[in-house]
């Protein structure tokens, strides 16, 4: 379903208020504001029309006059029925907004690797909403169907998609801080996705298969900037011309800034329920299956967070050796991003600095200052607290790091409760694994390094500095490293009182301690 683009939405985005009467003058007003978005040229080349409708005005848009419009294109085949809106003025200044989106739809084209082909079908999609123009946004929309196929062709890979029925809701109002505030909410029953792939060059020929009988995708965003976006893609639509463009940048930069911070939060969710994934190495699958993605808009202090959950996971075990079953997980729950992120000042510094007659617009110079300066607002990458789990074993972690020089200053937690089942599963394989029985040891001496909880969990926190040392619960584990003398390297070379071109100041000394600073970082039992 991701694959589908809401025309819908993008269409009647643009669609202002007028006054109730339907007819004729109301069909051309209404054309002459579209064309602010969408240029004069898609009404002249047929690829959207206005027309009046009994009580309501209808949006055609005709992809395939797109496709037709397009310079250069080199599809053999394109078939596909035009799409259509339904509009109709309602009291409040608002519209109904209702269509049909029923679809069939194919193409064919010679790619780079061979013939490529294309073919969509959506069976009885229906959507009712209403527009604000006020907002520039559907303050309610739901749409259905009853189902959905999807075939794609290529020389070394085939797809097949295809969903059973299907709905979906918006909702939308006037945020406190400008913009708008929406939620929106998708489910699809049945969705089954086949891909083989088929490429003798890269010894690769195999199948797979996804399958989830509950598809869910769950949206909201705080401040979107929706009519400053809109007056944007009109500014665009009006200066295609380059020298226009150049001399109207100003009105450019102010409605770029307007348009910031684009919105203030947007957060979404992909949840599959009865997640399967079928292989030639067997079936994957989890119970319960989602990832989360959220940010922040244009801000000087944002955040950037995703999230990978499962639960009742399975994992085949076919080709793996007998001793690693017990250490593999059936619950996961990731959570990691970024925070102290400025782009607030970048792009209000670029949009300041750029300049439309020069090329480039911005200068070499001011994007390695950009940068700079946006390193030094010292951004994070933290990993928020995440845990795998397997029957009695558990590993947690969670820590954040920064990066003030060449080399990050890092600072990690993890704690493991049940560590000594993973040594158990280790001392195991070890009588049969080469490679296990080397890890062993090493495992003995990571518990040596951990600190005993009270509820029995070891724990270790892991920091490491910009200068290279590294502490494992406060205990020195390496240290800093060497500093480096670019003088003394340059007098090694150019000669020495010494007959054999050593000097014990500056020779085989420093060079050891700069080695041996590295074996510090070797675990000692």
């Amino acid at each position: 379903m991701k694959r589908i683009l809401p025309l819908a939405f993008a269409l009647a985005l643009s669609a202002p208020a007028f006054a109730q009467t339907v007819d004729s003058q109301g069909a051309k007003d209404l054309s002459d504001n579209l064309a602010r978005y969408f240029g004069k040229q898609a009404f002249d080349k047929g690829v959207l029309k206005v027309s009046v409708e009994g009580d309501a005005y209808k949006i055609a848009l005709d992809i395939k006059a797109l496709v037709n419009a397009l310079p250069e294109q080199k599809l053999l085949k394109f078939d596909m029925a035009p799409y259509a809106l339904m509009v109709k003025p309602r009291s409040d200044g608002s519209w109904d907004v209702s269509s049909n989106f029923s679809q069939g739809a194919s193409f064919e084209f010679d790619g780079p690797e061979g013939r490529q082909s294309m073919e969509l079908a959506i069976k009885d999609g229906k959507l009712t909403s209403v527009y604000d123009p006020a907002l520039a946004a559907f303050t309610s929309a739901t749409s259905s169907l009853a189902g959905m196929t999807m075939t794609s062709r290529e020389a070394k890979q085939q797809a097949d998609v295809s969903t059973g029925a299907g709905t979906a809701t918006v909702t939308a109002t006037k945020s406190a801080n400008g913009g708008v505030d929406f939620t929106a909410t998708q489910k699809v029953s049945d969705f089954v996705e086949m891909i083989k792939v088929d490429d003798p060059e890269k010894g690769l020929n195999f199948p797979v298969t996804l399958k989830t009988p509950e598809l869910t995708v769950d949206a909201n965003g705080k401040g979107v900037r929706t009519k400053p976006l809109l007056d944007l893609l009109a500014f665009a639509v009006a200066n295609e011309d380059e020298a226009k463009l150049k001399a109207n940048q100003a009105e450019l930069k102010s409605l770029m800034l307007a348009a910031l911070p684009i919105w203030e939060r947007i957060d979404g969710n992909y949840g599959f329920k009865n997640f399967e994934v079928e292989s030639p190495v067997g079936k994957f699958g989890a119970t319960q299956f989602s990832t989360a993605f959220g940010m922040d808009g244009v801000s000087q202090n944002g955040k950037v967070d995703y999230t990978i959950k499962a639960s009742g996971l399975t994992i085949p075990h076919q080709t793996l050796p007998e001793w690693t079953v017990p250490l593999l997980p059936t619950d996961i729950d990731l959570n990691f991003g970024g925070a102290n992120i400025d782009l607030d000042t970048m792009a209000k510094k670029a949009i300041e600095a750029f300049d439309l007659n020069k090329n480039p617009p911005l200068s070499d110079e001011f994007g390695k200052a950009l940068v700079a300066d946006f390193k030094a607002k010292n951004p994070k990458v933290v990993i928020g607290h995440s845990t795998v789990k397997n029957g009695d074993v558990e590993l947690a972690m969670e820590g954040e790091m920064t990066f003030p020089g060449e080399k990050p200053d890092a600072s990690v937690t993890v704690d493991i409760a049940g560590y000594d089942k993973i040594v158990d599963a280790l001392k195991e394989g070890a009588k049969s694994d080469e490679q296990m029985a080397q890890a062993f040891p090493f495992a003995l001496a990571v518990k040596g390094f951990g600190k005993t909880l009270p509820d029995g969990r070891l724990e270790w926190v892991i920091n490491t500095k910009a200068d290279g040392s590294v502490t494992v619960n406060g205990a020195m584990l390496k240290g800093p490293d060497a500093a480096q003398d670019d003088s003394s390297g340059q007098d090694d070379n150019s000669g020495d009182d010494d007959a054999n071109g050593t000097d014990d100041s500056t020779g085989g000394d420093g060079s050891d301690g700069g080695d041996n600073g590295g074996a510090g970082a070797k675990l000692q039992p």
